[in-house]
């Protein structure tokens, strides 16, 4: 792997944090940014302390391939990881670079059976576990030169899903944070964004169909994640689809503004969710004064009322 990897995508120096990198998308991502020069706190949660640790397994897999890691085994989830997982990182390495929250979970289950604690549970893994990192991280990312911040949403997130409540929410709650922080971090240099990955791992292997396993090796999400924490990333408050060696990027868009009135409602719904050009904002506060240029306004079309 390291052979492969141009000097330019090498990230020497770099001290990173990922979450949930005991297997799966985490796993291959921990492997990459190793193999790349960054030095690396491994975090997984070990529930059953009978058995081997799964961020144990990666920082053996780093070292034997000679490179710089060193494992975590808390929960994303608990308020306290996030400061321990930047207090690990300065004792180790005497800097913080980069964070990739990782740490995920998924549930398939339609709001009429869902519990408020088993929804709570979604939250506070998905969003939580993210947001907690985040906020313990913010302080030392605002000091370092590039400090560089990747967090794990989903299509879910942009699109929904039958019984996907929750944890679409979770996702879709991710995406606001990464576009609110964006803003937040500009004057500082410090890029945020989401990515949304398509890939082969215990949570979605059960839900491919025959075949289409091979064509998504979280192998192939790595280098995106890898460019997204390096010092070149010059993006911020972007949600990025990849898989396959693929990447897209999503959008929150607003169409055209259309003028309504009494016994127009529908007609102008209508309209309105089929104007063109769509259009993208920075941020909320020229969204909301695009909106109201009252000049751009559209008439309903009447056919459809």
């Amino acid at each position: 792997m390291t052979d492969r990897i141009a000097e330019s995508a090498r990230l020497d120096g770099r001290a990173v944090i990922v979450t949930g990198a005991g297997k799966g998308l985490g796993r291959a991502y921990a492997l990459d940014l190793a193999a790349r020069g960054a030095m690396l706190v491994v975090n997984n949660r070990w529930v059953d302390r009978t058995q081997p640790s799964s961020a144990d397994a990666v920082v053996d897999e780093i070292h034997a391939a000679g490179g710089q890691a060193v494992a975590n085994y808390e929960p994303a989830e608990a308020p306290d990881t996030g400061e321990a997982l930047v207090a690990q990182a300065l004792a180790e390495y005497g800097r913080l670079d980069a964070v990739v929250s990782n740490a995920g979970v998924p549930e398939t289950q339609r709001l009429h059976r869902q519990t408020r604690e088993g929804f709570q549970r979604i939250f506070d893994i998905n969003f939580f576990g993210a947001f907690h990192l985040v906020q313990a991280a913010w302080g030392e990312l605002s000091k370092a030169p590039a400090g560089r911040i990747v967090v794990s949403a989903s299509s879910a997130g942009l699109h929904g899903g039958d019984g996907m409540a929750a944890y679409a929410s979770s996702k879709a709650a991710l995406i606001g944070l990464v576009k609110g922080l964006a803003v937040e971090g500009r004057p500082r240099n410090l890029m945020i964004n989401a990515i949304a990955p398509y890939a082969v791992t215990a949570m979605t292997e059960q839900h491919l169909a025959p075949g289409l396993a091979e064509r998504m090796d979280p192998a192939d999400v790595a280098p995106l994640v890898a460019w997204l924490v390096s010092e070149a990333c010059d993006v911020s408050g972007q949600t990025l689809v990849s898989g396959g060696g693929r990447v897209r990027a999503a959008f929150s868009v607003e169409g055209q503004p259309v003028q309504f009135s009494e016994g127009q409602v529908g007609g102008a719904v209508r309209t309105a969710l089929q104007a063109g050009p769509r259009e993208t904002y920075p941020d909320a506060h020229q969204a909301f004064a695009a909106f109201m240029d009252g000049r751009a306004a559209l008439a309903p079309d009447p056919t459809l009322v």
